[in-house]
């Protein structure tokens, strides 16, 4: 636990307070397909699946499935308990939705989120609907997920206009990805970096 004040972070780190939300019972926001968007079952490969993991989450320092063993993230990819979608335009995929069903009775979304060719076209809103509906097809009582202050501003809103509710927050602390990981240095520029 930590005590109540100001803590130092580690040079080289990132520091996220981390939100824990879930849902109960779905909740739709009836969000239409934009026009030119198709949802599509993501292909199961290893490469393309990081080439939108970085498109998609590279702004917002998402880090987690780049640095694990790529027959580790090989094996999430093709289990049965692990859904991927994608919106595509123009026959490009633009979004990630990663479902996790690993747990009995729950649904995790692990990864959710839009290329900057889809912010603000309404197609988060529609991705959101789609993924409640694939979580509660399923026999659970509990749709949860994380975010964190290094994530986009908009994400912990627009969790909780689609229905979910926080429950509970949590400090991270891991190595900055710009500094450890090879991302590029201009990514997340709201996110300091501070070299050992």
């Amino acid at each position: 636990m930590l005590a109540d004040g100001h803590h130092d972070v580690p040079k080289g780190k990132v520091a996220m307070v981390v939100t824990d939300l879930e849902m109960t019972t779905p909740q739709y926001r009836g969000a239409p397909c934009p026009d030119g968007l198709t949802l599509k079952p993501m292909m199961r490969a290893v490469g393309p699946y990081l080439e939108l993991f970085r498109r998609v989450g590279g702004p917002w320092l998402w880090y987690g499935r780049t640095i694990m063993p790529e027959q580790e993230l090989h094996d999430i990819l093709v289990d049965p308990d692990t859904g991927l979608y994608t919106l595509e335009k123009d026959g490009q995929p633009e979004a990630l939705l990663e479902l996790d069903f690993s747990v009995k009775g729950a649904c995790e979304l692990d990864y959710f989120g839009l290329t900057s060719a889809l912010i603000g076209t309404g197609a988060g809103a529609y991705l959101m609907d789609r993924a409640i509906e694939f979580a509660f097809a399923r026999d659970i009582t509990r749709f949860h997920l994380h975010t964190c202050t290094i994530d986009s501003p908009q994400a912990l809103g627009f969790y909780r206009r689609s229905g979910f509710t926080p429950i509970g927050q949590r400090i991270e602390i891991a190595d900055d990805p710009r500094i450890a990981h090879g991302y590029p240095r201009d990514s997340a520029p709201h996110v300091p970096i501070i070299d050992p």
